[in-house]
């Protein structure tokens, strides 16, 4: 159905999934974690598997493929690989230096295991020639070039250190309508260089653009190409793909064209402006019902202080009807945007940047809650779907292949699902990127958001967090959890000021119960893919196991 304004109705039941090909890594330093391990580099001779004429979307590939087409150097000969910087649901991305030069980047290793169909190929494939083709952007990361093992696809690229967008506007304490603008800027340049190019984003959001250092504030990096497609004038794209904060209505409404990445824009910045999204609501459902009414809030603080220009910019760009929304050419000629315009230097209330802090912190907090939760149900509660997986797991191994969770789903109704939403599916829930389900996988990317806001199951994730019994979270016992989970850079200070009401240094129940009954904080960073049946995924998009 064509999408025009806030004429599209209907449930959208997102699939658990990361997106389409999304080994969502970030390529910041400042993401090395204790794991100092490396890709084991194929040292047997290189082996080219091309996949036979006429296997389509649908069929799965039996063995590992050759990916690139060509044969390649091997990874270890040109390149030291040294420490991990980030993990993702398709891959792992290390430091690595060249041999030759000295010269540090960043390698995102994909594993072909993990490459289930010739689709997931065809986007590897995609992304390696996206990024070549927008080579030479100023604020593009550089890919250096790309690898082919028999187990890995590596691709080398420039290394950003400067850590997420978000993350230095924090640091750096002093924030105003000039500066939003100069990223503003940024963010619209990328945008109208790859639709000059033929090239449609489909997942800009903040956490998309590293810093290339740390010590300027003026080399923003658009890193991950995973979901860009290339596109022709008029070309129309009905997979729903992005990310729930930041997706256009039209995309919702499975009508869509690049006009979409003007309106993802115009929310980050409507983002860097207040400190919150413009469309939320407390379910993803609802986050998308606002998406497609598409009213915006001028009203709440801090915008009666915001400037007339940055509003009328951000309304131009969030303009429901696509034909109607500003092209990013128009964007980078409004008076706000441009270098030296009207968009004034005086600082942002210090409430923006708070809110700032709290979207980019705490809803890693509150996706590791949800795991506690999850964990501890009761066999009663969760006696239908163990049921569920044993039916499934037809070899009795313990574990889901993708065959068995394909089968599976069409035996409980899930008959019209393509193989690229169940790989999605699989993408989420193999949270130990095993190339299988597990039991806890299973459970966790499957159990209803229902079972997660009782009091029994708040209180036990409440009592898993106080370590002591004092009836009260403290920044010890938050970095004891976080630890735990793996989870490392949260920010840790920051979410305790957020969540604590009383301003007493700790969180106590009430205020813990505040911040879970938000439910839209924990979900703000999952990417989702529309599905087209939501019989057995009604409950996947939980945020549990992304």
């Amino acid at each position: 159905r064509r999408c025009m304004g806030n004429s599209c109705h209907g449930s959208i039941v997102p699939a658990a999934g990361d997106g389409r090909h999304h080994y969502r890594t970030s390529c910041s330093s400042s993401d090395w974690d204790s794991d100092s391990s490396s890709p084991v580099l194929d040292r047997a001779p290189h082996r080219n598997t091309i996949m036979g004429r006429g296997a389509g979307h649908q069929h799965q590939l039996s063995s590992p493929t050759a990916v690139l087409g060509h044969q390649t150097p091997l990874l270890r000969d040109l390149y030291d690989v040294g420490r991990k910087l980030g993990q993702g649901q398709f891959g792992t991305t290390y430091l690595c230096t060249e041999i030759s030069t000295g010269v540090a980047f960043a390698c995102k290793s994909i594993a072909k295991r993990k490459l289930l169909t010739p689709e997931d190929v065809e986007d590897v494939r995609r992304e390696i020639q996206i990024m070549h083709h927008l080579a030479g952007h100023d604020s593009v990361v550089t890919i250096k070039g790309a690898y082919e093992d028999a187990q890995f696809v590596h691709i080398v690229m420039e290394l950003c250190e400067g850590g997420e967008l978000f993350d230095r506007i924090v640091q750096r304490g002093y924030f105003s309508e000039r500066r939003a603008a100069e990223i503003a800027r940024v963010i619209v340049g990328v945008v109208e260089a790859c639709h000059s190019l033929g090239v449609m984003h489909r997942d800009l959001k903040p956490e998309n653009f590293l810093l290339k250092d740390k010590e300027e504030n003026n080399n923003l990096k658009a890193i991950d190409f995973g979901l860009s497609v290339f596109f022709k004038p008029g070309q129309i794209f009905t997979d729903v793909v992005g990310s729930p904060y930041y997706v256009a209505p039209e995309v919702l409404c499975k009508h869509y064209g690049p006009e979409a990445d003007v309106w993802t824009a115009g929310v980050i910045v409507y983002i860097l402006l207040s400190g919150v999204p413009p469309f939320w609501a407390e379910t993803q459902q609802g986050i998308f019902d606002a998406v497609l009414k598409g009213a915006i809030d001028f009203d709440s603080d801090p915008w009666p202080n915001i400037s007339d220009g940055a509003k009328d910019l951000i309304r131009k760009m969030l303009k429901s009807p696509p034909a109607e929304r500003f092209t990013a050419h128009q964007v980078l000629c409004h008076p706000w945007i441009i270098e030296n315009g009207e968009a004034p230097d005086a600082p942002l209330d210090p409430a923006v940047l708070s809110r700032l802090k709290q979207f980019s912190a705490m809803n890693r907090l509150k996706k590791m809650a949800l795991r506690v939760i999850a964990r501890g149900l009761s066999e009663e509660e969760l006696a239908g779907l163990k049921e569920m997986f044993k039916t499934m797991d037809t070899d009795g191994s313990g574990a889901i292949t993708f065959e068995e969770l394909r089968e599976g789903l069409r035996r409980y109704g899930s008959t019209e699902l393509r193989d690229s939403e169940v790989r999605d599916l699989m993408e989420a829930a193999d949270v130990d990127n095993s190339g299988t389900i597990d039991y806890d996988e299973f459970i966790a990317a499957t159990v209803h958001m229902n079972k997660l806001d009782r009091e029994e199951h708040l209180m036990a994730a409440f009592s898993y967090f106080d370590k002591d019994g004092s009836g009260y979270i403290t920044v010890d016992e938050l970095e004891v959890a976080c630890r735990e989970h793996n989870m490392a850079d949260v920010g840790i200070d920051d979410i305790i000021r957020e969540v604590d009401q009383d301003n007493d240094g700790r969180i106590d129940y009430g205020e813990f119960v505040a911040m879970m009954k938000k439910g839209i904080i924990g979900n703000g960073r999952l990417t989702m893919r529309h599905t087209s049946d939501g019989s057995i995924l009604h409950g996947a998009g939980s945020g549990l196991s992304s």
